[in-house]
């Protein structure tokens, strides 16, 4: 009876219904549990908390709920809880401080980390399209089934439990291409410094060789029109929790057919045919949302710094910086705002073909502009959304998949409206009859995200640009 009367008066002074959020407790261990094949050192290393804390009841749910954020944010997890247990020890003597200040009898708390691991191993066939998005396919290139890429994907997310990925990508068809790369977070004991080392060669049959009223022109062919062999190796540093640094090298040798060289000689610049060059960047970016998979809370910023042509032979000389900002702000419950701005300059103006990327590659693009390539050495864009969550359920398939990493099927749904502005800074559009460059582009519309298993995002946008233009756009992927 005694002991019961001291479990619930333990409880109640800390977590009770009505709460004294400065008292403070002590965490006697943290326990991990499910980590079947990661390291414990991996997790802990992205824990604030750690036994022997003496904390207030507040300081320490705030930090849990953080903790598990950051161990989520590996990508090594599908699942992350944090239990706080009440230590019944009637035998517990009164604690002192490491300088031997009196704070008497404090609760005491066990953590435990609770995990269910992710199936790490993928590997399965592949098959997509050659183009930079469906809506190009779709739209643009008449929906022909010979632009298609079809090969293997493997990847290994936890090789040897410490968080390291091991990626091959063979592939064939429309754009033959081998992607090799082993990536380690971190080589030292205090678990700041990474590397990646990798190599990629791409073969191309029909390749963009301009643009043309910022739209690409291809040329096609049966034989080889660019090859492209590019090593490379990246150091990374991550001193704290939330900042990232990393420090790139590679070199890059691309050859065209003297075809490619004569329809545009700007294509690597004075109608050549070879380029040969070594890169190195700096990027830094600090990290504070939710989930970096589809965030709903928190902020993200950082800038990226390279240098194109380092060598007394390389055949190119750019330099190009890029910054971007992020938050994500809970409004209300369900009702979410984001916004997204970036903003990129290089020198010099004249660049070689390949190496200017303007807007309309990856998401750096004003939305409802997917059917166009701007072209520029200077860019701009801010991206706004709002959306409500209107689903966000696990449901249990554990009576039809017995393999623990599939028999629970997450689906959050999110419809949403958006409006995005953007500006692409081109010195000479007169080379690819750009009618886009230099004037501002808006876009607005709504859409619909559906979020699930392993970081798929499946979205349909119907979307409205300054042209008059309205149309469905469609994209699906692993977002990591």
């Amino acid at each position: 009876m005694l002991l019961i009367s001291l479990f619930h008066a333990c409880w109640m002074s800390v977590w009770g219904g009505t709460p004294d959020t400065t008292q403070k407790v002590v965490v006697r261990q943290v326990q991990l549990i499910g980590n079947f094949r990661t390291k414990e050192r991996i997790i802990r290393r992205e824990m604030d908390v750690k036994g022997g804390d003496t904390l207030t009841v507040f300081k320490l749910d705030s930090l849990l709920e953080y903790d598990r954020r950051k161990i989520l944010n590996t990508n090594l997890f599908l699942s992350v809880e944090l239990k706080k247990k009440v230590v019944v020890d009637t035998t517990q003597l009164p604690f002192y401080t490491a300088d031997a200040k009196w704070m008497g009898g404090l609760a005491m708390v066990d953590i435990e980390v609770v995990l269910k691991e992710q199936w790490y191993l993928l590997a399965f066939p592949v098959f997509e399209l050659a183009d930079r998005n469906f809506n190009e396919w779709w739209y643009e290139r008449g929906r022909d089934l010979s632009r298609t890429i079809y090969g293997v994907y493997a990847l290994h997310q936890n090789l040897t439990g410490n968080n390291d990925r091991l990626r091959l990508r063979a592939e064939f068809g429309f754009i033959p291409r081998l992607d090799i790369y082993y990536s380690i977070p971190y080589l030292d004991k205090k678990q700041r410094t990474g590397i990646t080392i990798g190599i990629l060669r791409i073969t191309n049959r029909s390749l963009a060789y301009r643009t043309n009223r910022d739209k690409l022109s291809f040329l096609g062919s049966d034989e080889r029109t660019r090859e492209r062999i590019v090593p490379y190796l990246t150091l990374t540093h991550r001193p704290k929790f939330y900042g990232y640094h990393s420090f790139s090298a590679q070199y890059s040798m691309t050859n065209v057919t003297d075809t490619i060289a004569r329809l545009n000689p700007n294509y690597f610049l004075g109608g050549k045919s070879r380029q040969r060059y070594l890169q190195l960047s700096y990027s830094h970016f600090y990290d504070r949302r939710d989930r970096g998979q589809y965030a709903l809370r928190g902020f993200i910023y950082g800038f990226y710094v390279s240098k194109i042509g380092v060598l007394p032979s390389d055949d190119v000389d750019i330099l190009e910086a890029t910054f971007n900002w992020g938050q994500y702000i809970p409004l209300a419950k369900k009702l979410y705002f984001s916004y997204l701005t970036e903003l990129k300059v290089a020198t010099p103006a004249r660049q070689p073909f390949l190496q200017t990327r303007g807007m309309g590659y990856g998401g750096d693009l004003v939305r409802g502009y997917e059917l166009y390539v701007i072209d520029g050495p200077h860019y701009s864009y801010l991206k706004t959304n709002l959306r409500y969550q209107l689903l966000n359920r696990t449901f249990n398939l554990s009576k039809f998949i017995k393999l623990r990493q599939f028999n629970a099927l997450p689906v959050a749904i999110y419809p949403n409206i958006y409006a995005d502005v953007g500006y692409v800074r081109n010195p000479y559009p007169e080379l690819n009859n750009s009618q886009l460059a230099n004037r501002p582009l808006f876009g607005f519309g709504v859409g619909m995200d559906v979020v699930t298993w392993y970081n798929f995002v499946g979205r349909i946008n119907y979307s409205f640009n300054h042209l008059g233009e309205a149309r469905p756009y469609f994209a699906i992927g692993r977002e990591f």
